[in-house]
């Protein structure tokens, strides 16, 4: 087999939320990729993609559980992660787990590892991370 790379995640949330990923994902720098009443796709500038759509059945998720912990998403800037934080900020999401912060014991001397940690109206875990070179 020849390498693979990544391809799509699907994740079951409320349609009533739909609004909410496609704005974040937006302001992320993501494309939309497909957007109806059940069912929103976002597309990274790596060909991966993150596909939300109405559940199949009731079942309150636990990232803290057999499953998924959280998403990551990585962007290019440190500063981008405290654009993060202004932008949930703004819209009454609280970061998690005493984020922003430097996590030191993700990276090697003389980079970073800085992160904010976010749930979403249907209670997944998502991460905004900026690894690489410490800025400021």
């Amino acid at each position: 087999m020849e390498k693979s790379t990544f391809s799509h995640i699907v994740a079951w949330v409320d349609v009533k939320n739909l609004g909410f990923y496609k704005d974040l994902f937006t302001f992320l720098g993501w494309a939309v990729l497909y957007d109806d009443p059940n069912m929103l796709g976002v597309g990274d500038e790596n060909g991966g993609s993150l596909w939300f759509g109405a559940p199949l059945k009731d079942h309150a998720n636990d990232y803290d559980g057999v499953g998924v912990n959280h998403i990551g998403i990585g962007v290019k800037k440190q500063a981008d992660v405290d654009e993060a934080v202004d932008y949930l900020k703004k819209r009454g999401i609280p970061a998690l787990f005493e984020t922003p912060r430097h996590r030191p014991e993700f990276s090697g001397p003389g980079s970073t590892y800085y992160q904010v940690m976010f749930e979403t109206p249907d209670r997944l875990l998502m991460e905004v991370v900026y690894t690489g070179p410490k800025e400021g």
